[in-house]
């Protein structure tokens, strides 16, 4: 009997890890189309006919971000909601332009880890574990043509420490990595999160939390 309950809990692991990404197509493709009319419901999206399906529907140009901004840095997504091919497909990439000294700052993807090459540049780069593991940190001087794995969930960020610009793509292993930016969710949140709580989370003075409340925290993701 023990042993039939072991494996019975490693079937159930098994199954939580595997419907932890993106669940396997069932089809060659089904580009995503948004009006229910013309189109079948799978994995958050609704599917084109596929007679209808056109080599444009796996097709995007990309072009560089404008780093002007706070940050000095824009991250240019593709996703399922900028290229409908993707849907159920399970990858997604983003383009990353820095200026010098920009900054990609400390997010998470909650459903997909990441792997990223420079393409031109110096970047430091680095990721913090869980609670568990004392909260690490792995960092790395990245130089053109090196590549670097963030795991899933995990919170991240990419630093240009070079003195001219800087471009590096990302891929991630889901086609909705999604991002959650740790300073805008923390103290832009919608409604703002109390102060109190931030003021005892962060153990400072109100007056710190309410200056951070009152900042722009701009979004590169935009």
């Amino acid at each position: 009997m023990k042993v039939v309950h072991f494996l019975v809990a490693i079937l159930a692991l098994a199954s939580s890890v595997a419907y932890a990404y993106d669940p396997s197509p069932l089809q060659d493709f089904c580009v995503a189309i948004n009006d229910p009319n013309d189109g079948v419901f799978v994995n958050g999206k609704f599917c084109k006919d596929p007679e209808l399906v056109t080599a444009e529907d796996f097709f995007k140009h990309v072009e560089p971000g404008n780093t002007r901004n706070p940050l000095g840095s824009k991250v240019t997504p593709v996703s399922v909601t900028e290229l409908v091919g993707l849907n159920t497909l399970g990858i997604s990439l983003a383009r990353i332009d820095f200026a010098p000294k920009g900054l990609n700052p400390p997010h998470t993807h909650p459903r997909g880890s990441e792997i990223l090459i420079v393409v031109e540049g110096t970047l430091l780069v680095g990721f913090v574990t869980l609670n568990q593991d004392n909260n690490r940190l792995f960092t790395k001087v990245l130089n053109k043509g090196d590549v670097f794995v963030f795991p899933i969930g995990l919170i991240h960020f990419q630093l240009n420490v070079g003195n001219v610009n800087a471009v590096a793509i990302a891929a991630l292993s889901s086609q909705n990595p999604g991002v959650i930016t740790i300073a805008n969710a923390l103290f832009k949140s919608n409604p703002p999160i109390s102060p109190y709580v931030l003021t005892k989370a962060f153990q400072v003075d109100k007056s710190v939390i309410d200056y951070l409340q009152k900042q722009p925290w701009y979004n590169n993701n935009n």
